[in-house]
């Protein structure tokens, strides 16, 4: 089954416009013009078809994989609400995973918050491309910046 890599991927909103996923793998081009390459695939587990983290690798064209590292959903948080709600136990297979199994009309990571995951990329992301994290522009709004009230008559001022 689909693990719904691209929707999973734009969950996190990483910022590299030079980027696809194919199958169920990220790929970016963190610096323009340069050799290094940033390939996110999700990461198994013992367990058939389900994956509890996300692994991260520095790709070179001639050298192949330069450096790796696996983001655990659990260290990260993503599916402690999940679990929490449903009162999976810690040591069980379900807990901080995800599997190809779903509810319909849901995707497979359903309940995930990939903030942490987020974060984990970001620190990954300014050792091997320095400076390549650029954070998107905040959305625009059509109406502008409200106009500040002024201030109560008497404000900050103390009477003696």
């Amino acid at each position: 089954m689909s693990l719904q890599a691209p929707e999973f991927f734009a969950e996190l909103c990483l910022p590299f416009p030079a980027s696809t996923v194919v199958g169920n793998t990220y790929y970016a081009t963190p610096v323009a013009g340069a050799p290094l390459r940033l390939r996110i695939d999700f990461s198994r587990t013992i367990h058939a078809d389900t994956y509890g983290g996300l692994r991260l690798a520095v790709v070179h064209p001639d050298r192949g994989e330069i450096d790796a590292v696996v983001l655990d959903f659990v260290d990260h948080g993503t599916f402690h609400r999940r679990d929490e709600a449903r009162n999976t136990l810690v040591n069980s297979k379900h807990y901080g995973t995800f599997a190809t199994y779903r509810r319909p009309g849901k995707p497979p990571w359903e309940g995930a918050v990939t903030t942490g995951l987020r974060d984990a990329i970001e620190q990954y992301a300014a050792v091997w491309f320095p400076g390549a994290w650029a954070e998107p522009a905040p959305p625009r709004t059509t109406t502008g910046p409200l106009p500040a009230a002024p201030p109560p008559k008497g404000f900050g001022r103390r009477s003696l």
